[in-house]
């Protein structure tokens, strides 16, 4: 789960993280009233969306006087913003956040998030801070800095002293740095975060430490014990689809294929997408329909995939462990004849009760096109949704 950088500034405050005065806005007339109550020379005018990008794509202006923050309020506020974290339709902005100017003098990237390779939390910090740290790793891997916590240890004070000089702090600096990262890495813990991201981590001329930006990402599976960090959640910024899918309880995420996919298990949904990128097509969703998928289940799992206009070809492949292939075919079977569906549908079945699921399938008289490995589905499909054969 995703929250806004107003939001993620706020628990950045409770944990005792240095942030820059700020104040959420939702007219142009409450901006200006903000930037008033900043009383700063400057103040910083930012969309409130769900994505990085923002200030290349309008969505943050540098503004000297109340007024000039109403002003740019209005031209933010309203605007479809187009970053490269947006679908391709862009996000509305319905929200800014006014916010004390900061005297900047560098500007550095710090991360907090779990290396599963390692087994271990993991600091990442680099002085290249405002850049996507993607290009940077890629381009200038030495300016990467990274810090191992051991769980059972967990994070000493010489670690983030190393990481400050290595990011070429002076002392003093260095000394607001472990409180920093201290303030980060107990909200990473406490609140069950996935990641914490501060790009950029500003150095002020005075030598004082703020977290300009901020970035604060949840793993949902943990949100069942944080119910402040559930109450955050922000509906207009999450795709409909995935919404309307956690509330049957479906593990569904948009991407930008025509090749929908309805799978059961997250290891085999990641193969399928694999697959059909191996057969030169591109799926328009990941979707786990999970062990208990039932009839009803499966009808709504086609109305999530057929809710994309982009979809040209289905994939079906259910692999019968706990979840009965019999079953799959029936509920198949029915939602394809009651939704009517009309792109192409091909239908992989293996396991339990594989054979009386393909027999089902087979007497349907519906349209539906088997397939026997998960290559030769790849094939079908792909050939389908380009509308030839394999």
């Amino acid at each position: 789960m995703n929250v806004h950088e107003y939001q993620a500034k706020a628990l950045l405050r409770e944990f005792g993280v240095a942030v820059p005065d700020g104040r959420l806005a939702t007219t142009p007339e409450e901006a200006e009233k903000a930037a008033r109550a900043l009383g700063t020379s400057v103040v910083v005018v930012k969309a409130q969306v769900h994505a990085g990008g923002r200030g290349k794509a309008g969505g943050v202006k540098v503004v000297k006087s109340p007024a000039e923050a109403k002003q740019a309020a209005s031209e933010i506020l309203g605007m479809t913003l187009h970053t490269p974290q947006t679908p391709p339709e862009g996000k509305l902005v319905r929200k800014v956040y006014v916010e004390a100017g900061s005297d900047i003098e560098r500007e550095l990237y710090l991360a907090i998030l779990f290396d599963r390779s390692a087994e271990r939390f993991t600091i990442v910090a680099s002085t290249e801070g405002g850049m996507e740290i993607e290009v940077v790793a890629a381009e200038t891997p030495e300016k990467i800095l990274t810090t191992q916590v051991e769980p059972n240890v967990g994070l000493r004070d010489y670690q983030i002293r190393e990481l400050g000089f290595g990011l070429g702090l002076n002392g003093d600096q260095v000394k607001k740095l472990v409180p920093f990262v201290r303030g980060l890495f107990a909200l990473y813990m406490d609140k069950d975060c996935s990641q914490v991201e501060i790009n950029p981590l500003v150095v002020t001329k005075q030598g004082d430490l703020f977290a300009l930006d901020g970035k604060v990402n949840f793993d949902d599976n943990a949100l069942y014990r944080h119910k402040d960090i559930a109450d955050l959640r922000d509906p207009d910024e999450e795709d409909p689809r995935e919404r309307a899918a956690k509330e049957i309880d479906l593990a569904y995420v948009g991407l930008d294929g025509d090749i929908g996919c309805m799978v059961n298990g997250a290891g085999l949904a990641m193969a399928t997408l694999d697959m059909i990128d191996f057969c030169g097509g591109a799926p328009a969703n990941f979707l786990d329909a999970g062990g208990g998928a039932d009839k009803e289940k499966v009808k709504e799992a086609f109305k999530l995939i057929l809710r994309d206009e982009n979809v040209k070809a289905i994939l079906v492949n259910i692999f019968g462990g706990i979840v009965r292939c019999d079953l799959i075919a029936e509920g198949v079977s029915a939602a394809a004849a009651e939704l009517e569906i009309k792109v192409p549908l091909v239908v992989r079945l293996q396991g339990t009760k594989s054979a009386e699921g393909r027999e089902i399938l087979a007497q349907s008289g519906l349209d539906i096109t088997p397939a026997e490995t998960l290559k030769d589905a790849g094939e079908l499909v792909v050939a389908a949704a380009k509308g030839g054969a394999a």
